[in-house]
C-alpha cells in the first residue's frame, strides 16, 4: 500500500505543476501536494496546474476536504487549471466548476487525455514569473 497514487509530470516547470493521479490519494499525498503548490505560489505570486485524472481514481474525505480548503484560501492565488481526463462525469463537473472559477479569476478548462499536448500549450501561455 506504500505505492503512491501521484506522479510529478516531468514537463512541470516554474509556475506550472503538473500531476498525474491514480488511484487513491490519502491525506499524506495531499499535504506533500499543498506543500508543492504553496512553494509555488510563495515563489511566483500566482501557479497553474495541470491535472491527468486516470479511470479509477479516488481521494480520502481528509484528502479532499484539505485539497477543498487549500483552493478557497489560494483562489487568488491560481492562474489556471487544466483538467485531463476521459472520464465523462469528471469532464461534465469541470465544465460547471469552470463557470464558477471564472468567478474568482482562474481559467479552468476540460481536455480529453488525448490533448494532452494541448492541455501543456493552454497552461504553458500564461505561465506566472517570479
Amino acid at each position: 500500500m506504500d505505492e503512491q497514487m501521484y506522479k510529478i509530470l516531468p514537463r512541470s516547470d516554474g509556475a506550472i505543476l503538473g500531476v498525474e493521479v491514480s488511484g487513491t490519494v490519502t491525506i499524506e499525498e495531499e499535504k506533500e501536494l499543498i506543500a508543492k503548490a504553496n512553494e509555488l505560489v510563495s515563489k511566483y505570486g500566482k501557479a497553474s496546474f495541470l491535472v491527468v485524472l486516470g479511470d479509477h481514481v479516488g481521494v480520502s474525505f481528509e484528502a479532499a476536504t484539505a485539497d477543498i480548503k487549500w483552493i478557497l484560501t489560494h483562489m487568488n492565488k491560481i492562474a489556471r487549471l487544466a483538467i485531463v481526463t476521459d472520464s465523462k462525469l469528471l469532464a461534465a463537473l469541470v465544465d460547471i466548476d469552470a463557470t464558477f472559477a471564472k468567478l474568482a479569476g482562474i481559467s479552468e478548462k476540460h481536455f480529453d487525455s488525448n490533448e494532452l499536448d494541448q492541455a501543456w500549450e493552454w497552461i504553458e501561455e500564461t505561465m506566472p514569473t517570479p
